[in-house]
């Protein structure tokens, strides 16, 4: 089995060991991994800003580059979506490429629904001791409809307690780029979801999606490092919320969990 890794522009200049992870444990479960490196950006931002001419020339470059691959996997169901969900009806009715991008879709998964519809559940066996809580990501949830599989992954790892977060369903504020167009609305909902995470008192909390890790992680570390006072009347809890000395949001991609978990 080979699978390509698209590394998103968030893993490659802010979460490198994400994608580290990510290559190791695909290679640890028997999948060749290569890097085609002509890939760049998914065109997310300039969509969701209405530069679709932009896009399109970004959509059409991602095709080029992954259409021979078996498979294409992403440590981020933002990025997936936006290849799966958008580039088809970006490109339709465009000669040549509305097929080109179907086809290309088709073999496109994030990281942990690869492992449970490709590579199968059972190959995965680690062990990660502490209790955790997952955060949903919207465009996992609403558009790839990748609900269960996280959570199917992670409970192949032995010692890991799961606890339920309050209103999981409820996005975290990043949204692309809402939290640029509303950061006041984004930064209310950042605030409200570190509050709910805090009261899960989990030792750590695991993400799919490498935007919700930068944006909670970001405004959990401005709260303290500032000294600010919540856009909100949310409070997050010390638990989660870091001293200037100390890392912000204690937050681990899936992939993360199981490298550290001895998958790698």
């Amino acid at each position: 089995m080979r699978a390509a890794l698209f590394v998103t522009c968030l893993a490659d200049s802010f979460y490198p060991d994400v994608g580290k992870s990510v290559v190791g444990v695909l290679r640890a479960l028997g999948v060749e991994v290569t890097f085609p490196e002509g890939q760049t950006c998914c065109g997310q931002v300039t969509f969701n800003s209405g530069y679709w001419a932009d896009t399109k020339a970004a959509a059409k470059r991602f095709i080029e580059v992954f259409e021979h691959e078996e498979y294409v996997v992403m440590p981020s169901g933002s990025c997936a979506s936006m290849v799966r969900e958008q580039y088809p009806q970006l490109l339709d009715g465009e000669p040549g490429w509305a097929d080109r991008a179907l086809s290309t879709a088709a073999r496109v998964y994030e990281f942990s629904e690869f492992l449970v519809k490709v590579v199968g559940l059972e190959k995965i066996h680690a062990t990660y001791h502490g209790t955790a809580t997952y955060h949903t990501s919207c465009h996992m949830t609403r558009q790839l409809q990748v609900v269960d599989e996280p959570l199917a992954v992670l409970s192949r790892v032995n010692g890991l307690q799961l606890v339920p977060l309050r209103n999981n369903q409820d996005c975290c504020g990043f949204g692309g780029t809402f939290s640029v167009k509303l950061p006041e609305v984004s930064a209310a909902m950042a605030d409200e979801k570190l509050q709910h995470m805090a009261e899960t008192k989990a030792d750590f909390v695991i993400a799919s999606d490498l935007g919700c890790m930068m944006h909670l992680t970001g405004r959990a570390a401005r709260q303290t490092h500032a000294g600010a006072t919540p856009s909100s009347s949310v409070t997050p809890s010390s638990s989660l919320t870091p001293s200037a000395s100390s890392a912000p949001l204690p937050m681990k991609h899936v992939a993360q969990v199981l490298a550290e978990g001895g998958l790698v």
